[in-house]
């Protein structure tokens, strides 16, 4: 049998290792937060704002973020209703409703159209996701916020690489929250990272993040408020550093993956992830979308992929079909996407060969079902 292709896996080197080993051994007492501090401020730098703070999830960020910005029970958070439950969670746990909206057929990122007819008094913050490195259309959402009042929160964990018209994902909302999870294009194992351009909400978060202790509060064992423990370790922050010194490296390594597949794939009835005039895609996961003209089956090419060693991953489903969310069949796009989609294998030193061979199913699985 061929080697196994991970659907995606990190990229770990020896700065990775040295990082992690001098934490390991010398990042106590004093110490303590000397590569969080450092991984922030490299983070900061490469994003282009003007404060971050290193958390263990991005669901912790975002959980924060929105605490922060006072989304309380019997608010709304408008979102895609194509999305991992971790954008939602954060909003049921804080006792909001989370309003599902379609996607655009495209980018498979929120409709802004929709957005715009889903807010009601009740609308406390838009969260605008940027699937699988798509970027959301964030002059529209941001235009619609300001017309409201309502803040637009990016949910940035599979966007580390995109931009907007010359500003990366992540900087231009609130706040924006981000994914070090071992599958994303740089990672510390398990972590996140907000990040904003608003003091305010940045020293607000700042408490939230050390169980409610305010850093001006002088009288020690004081917490000012009830807080969160959503602290990255400084062993984690030490293998972030290591990464976002060679984030760019990393961005093309997706970036080259990415192309190899459209080569590949050239011909075929589907399309993949878009990068339209003035963004720049950072292609966490480069997924196919098969035209609907075409029968294609999924659930079979999977299979097939399995048994040839390589690992495929469905479409996230839309979250108004799980079982604690009301449906809403109406979101057509959100609904029919999935079943007629896949995210493809990528990590960085993904070979040629490897793009070759998983390309080789999907090209033989639809040229079996023209015939």
């Amino acid at each position: 049998m061929s080697e196994r292709i991970y659907y995606t896996k990190p990229s770990i080197t020896d700065l990775e290792v040295e990082y992690a080993t001098d934490a390991a051994k010398n990042g106590w007492g004093d110490h303590c937060y000397e590569y969080i501090s450092r991984f922030e401020n490299g983070f900061k730098k490469h994003l282009g704002v003007k404060y971050a703070i290193a958390t263990s999830s991005c669901t912790g960020a975002l959980h924060m973020g929105m605490a922060a910005l006072g989304i309380a029970p019997g608010d709304e958070v408008i979102m895609a209703d194509t999305n991992w439950i971790a954008t939602a969670s954060p909003i049921v746990q804080l006792g909001a409703t989370p309003v599902f909206v379609d996607v655009l057929p495209d980018s498979w990122c929120l409709d802004p159209v929709r957005v715009e007819a889903a807010i009601t008094p009740r609308t406390k913050a838009i969260v605008a996701v940027h699937l699988y490195g798509n970027v959301c259309d964030m002059d529209a959402l941001l235009k619609i916020g300001l017309k409201h009042g309502i803040p637009v929160i990016e949910d940035a964990a599979e966007a580390i690489g995109s931009q907007y018209h010359g500003k990366r994902a992540g900087s231009m909302g609130a706040f924006g929250a981000f994914s070090f999870h071992g599958t994303k294009t740089i990672t510390t194992g398990e972590g996140g990272m907000f990040v904003t351009n608003d003091p305010e909400l940045y020293e607000k978060v700042l408490t939230l993040s050390n169980h409610g202790r305010a850093r001006s509060q002088s009288k020690q064992f004081w917490p000012d408020m009830v807080g969160f423990k959503y602290k990255m370790s400084n062993i984690q922050a030490a293998i972030g550093c290591a990464q976002i010194e060679r984030v760019e490296d990393l961005i093309q390594g997706k970036r080259r993956v990415f192309e190899a597949y459209v080569a590949n794939l050239a011909g075929l009835p589907l399309t993949m992830n878009p990068e339209p005039e003035g963004v720049i895609n950072g292609f966490w996961m480069p997924s196919i979308v098969v035209d609907r003209s075409a029968s294609f089956d999924r659930e079979v090419l999977l299979r097939e992929l399995r048994e040839d060693g390589i690992d495929g991953r469905v479409f996230f489903w839309p979250l108004s079909s799980l079982s604690m969310f009301e449906s809403k069949p109406e979101n057509i796009n959100s609904y029919a996407i999935p079943e007629m989609a896949l995210n493809l294998p990528s990590y960085h030193d993904l070979s040629s060969e490897d793009v070759v061979r998983v390309s080789m199913h999907i090209r033989k699985s639809l040229t079996a079902v023209a015939c």
